[in-house]
């Protein structure tokens, strides 16, 4: 038996559990080989409905309200998953093959013998919003440059190398790298999913089950397959952290309050704290904006409003400059019939008017942030100046 084929009695039942690289000849090979010998009752698969229907229906961006995205605040979200899906299109590129195609391979083989397909996975959404929800503002900060510099990656992957990322060592210390990093990131990209994958394995129809999953679950996935899972503790989203605005507001009262004290005994000088709040934010909310290649009304609408939004923490400026960028360049037909290939390439990514969108929201927002930690620090320090000499 392949060293990637796993096989678990559990009970009267038969789970066969098939570790694969996403972007691998031989896994897709593979899958189609065991499923049509094992003719199994069940083939369940690493896949939500969401994806597996994105999967399905190719034209799916077409039907994107990308302004919507915005307005829901949702576009760091969209974004990451197109970062994501980037990487992988890449790789796959490289080898020559279709990106998922071990998943595809095992729908169609489910198709061809009657076996019911299971959606094992987590919907990729609550995983994303998972992952976001319990990250606090450095993780968040640093998932996001560690995202946007996997855009600039030219890195070269042979398919050799993808069959070594499925020996279990190799594996194992690259979990253990991605832990240091992320340690939230980690327990809820792989480990939550490996007992969601687990569940949704072992309670499939049938006597005998096939499962497709990727190399990386295999490990918790077979630990977490002994005990039962809470599916529903799994899928619940977190609430909204309350810190994150409380902070935001104490910046605001005390930024307001330090600027009205020096106006009082310094007109002067507090003209000053106003002006380096406005041009610090607005200045570097606007070059985020152009570091997205925004349209000129896109870093006109960052520079003036992120000196207000930042003094509110229910604003952004990003989102404005946003939906400026979606009215003046509202996406055409063939970006979003191109999205697929756009976001295979650096270049791609700030051409494409979907991507260049999100892009805006997010650099912007970046930009704002940034000035408001060197504005306020301005502020303060005029304000010290002011009162103390």
């Amino acid at each position: 038996m392949s060293e990637t084929v796993h096989r678990i009695m559990l009970d009267d039942k038969e789970l066969i559990v098939i570790g694969t690289a996403h972007v691998s000849k031989n896994s897709a090979e593979e899958v189609k080989t065991i499923i049509e010998e094992e003719k199994p009752d069940s083939v369940a698969i690493e896949l939500c409905n969401s994806r597996y229907q994105s999967m399905q229906d190719q034209d799916r961006w077409k039907k994107t309200d990308i302004a919507k995205v915005v307005k829901e605040k949702k576009s760091f979200l969209l974004l990451a998953n197109l970062i994501l899906s980037s990487y992988q299109k890449r790789m796959a590129k490289q080898i020559g093959i279709q990106a998922g195609q071990e998943m595809l391979q095992a729908i169609e083989s489910a198709k061809e013998i009657g076996a019911q397909l299971v959606l094992a996975d987590r919907d990729i959404q609550v995983t994303f919003a998972r992952i976001w929800g319990n990250l606090g503002f450095w993780g968040k900060t640093k998932l996001f440059f560690t995202l946007v510099l996997s855009i600039f990656s030219d890195e070269k992957i042979t398919e050799e190398d993808l069959e070594k990322m499925k020996s279990g060592d190799m594996l194992t210390s690259a979990l253990s790298e991605l832990s240091k990093s992320f340690p939230q990131l980690k327990e809820t990209l792989i480990d939550e999913r490996d007992k969601f994958l687990a569940q949704k394995i072992k309670t499939a129809p049938g006597k005998k089950v096939v499962a497709v999953v990727g190399a990386g679950h295999v490990p918790g996935l077979k630990e977490a397959i002994k005990e039962d899972q809470d599916l529903a503790a799994l899928s619940k989203i977190p609430p909204k952290k309350k810190t994150g605005k409380i902070i935001g507001w104490t910046i605001s009262i005390v930024i307001i309050a330090l600027i009205v004290s020096t106006i009082i005994v310094n007109r002067d000088a507090g003209l000053d704290q106003i002006l380096a709040w406005i041009l610090w934010n607005g200045s570097l909310s606007a070059l985020g904006t152009i570091a997205a290649l925004g349209h000129p009304l896109s870093i006109l609408t960052a520079f003036f409003i992120a000196p207000v939004s930042s003094l509110n923490p229910i604003l952004a400026a990003g989102w404005f400059a946003g939906l400026v960028e979606a009215l003046v360049r509202k996406p055409k037909v063939f970006d979003f019939e191109n999205l697929n290939e756009d976001v295979s390439s650096f270049k791609g990514f700030w051409k494409n008017r979907v991507t260049k969108i999100l892009l805006v929201v997010v650099f912007a927002n970046v930009g704002s942030s940034v000035g408001t930690f060197i504005g306020g620090a301005e502020v303060i320090r005029i304000f010290v100046k002011s009162f103390f000499g």
